[in-house]
């Protein structure tokens, strides 16, 4: 009698050696860093010096204006954080020869780390777009006061910028224009297309929140202290943070004086019309979205909390922290506290938002920006003085 033979769905069949040399390497890889440490944070010296303005990408790269300042001369700069050695110089056609050192720059990464945008008085009154992997620019839309902070949508379709002081403190927003061809039916567009454009990128100005309106045109009622009864003075837009579903852009309102409270304002995206307005205790330091773009957490006075989209008042959640990083898929975010419990020193940890526990922490301090990767495998936390902490757990 013929031997049974197996159901075809049960066979063992060949498989690409390529595919699988590729996965077997990149598991060898991390195996082998696994084995050589005992924690899940590696530090990395990424440059030397101290730069006064700096941003991680989602793809581990940081910006920062160049701490090797030569004759009062500073530029723009790419380092490579887990290399820890500069990839790229960024410039401008007719690049001033000179710029003021210590100028402050503001900066935004697209969420996938291709592009880049920058303004800096180094460079003028403009913001400057930037192609990192076709190595272009573009320069658009001149502004008065230098932008505060800049903020890219997920799918790289918005782009906002937030002044702080001047005469007119004021949110713009921008939209990347749409290479006909591409469909717009559905109202999204994604980085996969937009190496799929022709020529540099193009923005057109969409809406503008703040500008000469006063603060009580704002909000109602001019801005007073709860426990001074002091009024503050409206000083402008501060940290600003798209909601991944991008129907929202919730922007800190700062407010001066000695006693005054910030607070933050949700704005409809495109139109900036104000949806909800919450008030803080302290300055708001930290601001992000949660991946179902259902919450908000953010840092304010040195505490962590959450604003949810069906509830009038902000929860303290069970840790202190000044900045905050969620995570792109899971209910996870990366913070920085400058200081711990009976001590003096700082620390990074990732806390879970549902369990409201902490998962791992390091002593870190003087972080000033922090981020996860595109995919959240691994996160990026650096200081001014170029000292970068790469949190890589076995498993996530």
């Amino acid at each position: 009698m013929p031997p049974h033979k197996p159901h075809p769905m049960r066979e063992i069949v060949l498989a690409s050696s390529q595919a699988l040399t590729l996965r077997s390497a990149a598991l060898a890889a991390r195996g082998l860093r696994d084995l050589a440490r005992d924690s899940n944070w590696l530090i990395k010296k990424v440059f030397s010096g101290r730069a006064p303005s700096l941003a991680i990408s989602p793809a581990g790269q940081l910006c920062a204006c160049s701490p090797l300042v030569r004759a009062g001369t500073e530029r723009i700069a790419l380092y490579d954080i887990e290399l820890g050695t500069p990839s790229i110089a960024l410039s401008i056609p007719s690049e001033p020869a000179s710029s003021v050192a210590g100028s402050r720059a503001a900066f935004a990464w697209s969420s996938t780390g291709r592009y880049l945008m920058v303004a800096w008085p180094g460079w003028g009154n403009r913001f400057h777009a930037f192609d990192l992997r076709d190595k272009s620019s573009v320069g658009f839309s001149e502004f008065s006061n230098a932008p505060r902070c800049l903020a890219w949508s997920d799918s790289g379709r918005y782009f906002a910028s937030a002044c702080r002081g001047g005469p007119e403190p004021r949110v713009q927003l921008w939209e990347l224009t749409i290479r006909p061809g591409l469909s717009s039916r559905t109202n999204e567009v994604s980085e996969a297309c937009l190496p799929d454009r022709q020529g540099p990128l193009e923005f057109s100005a969409l809406s503008e929140a703040g500008g000469t309106r006063s603060f009580e045109e704002w909000f109602g009622a001019p801005p007073v202290d709860a426990e001074s009864g002091d009024e503050g003075t409206f000083a402008g837009f501060g940290r600003m943070a798209f909601s991944p579903n991008e129907s929202a852009l919730a922007s800190v309102v700062e407010m001066e004086g000695e006693w005054a409270d910030d607070s933050i304002v949700v704005l409809d995206v495109p139109t900036l019309r104000r949806l909800r307005v919450f008030p803080a205790q302290g300055h708001v330091t930290g601001l992000a979205w949660t991946f179902d773009s259902r919450n908000l957490i953010y840092c304010s006075g040195g505490q962590a909390y959450r604003l949810s989209s069906d509830s009038p008042a902000s929860e303290p959640l069970p840790f202190g922290a000044e900045l905050v990083a969620c995570h792109p898929r899971l209910p996870l975010c990366l913070c920085s506290s400058s200081w711990l419990k009976n001590s003096a020193k700082g620390r990074l940890f990732v806390a879970d938002l549902n369990a409201l526990t902490t998962r791992d922490e390091y002593a870190a301090e003087g972080v000033v920006d922090l981020r996860w990767s595109v995919e959240g495998s691994k996160a990026y936390s650096v200081t001014p003085d170029g000292l970068a902490y790469i949190y890589e757990p076995p498993l996530l």
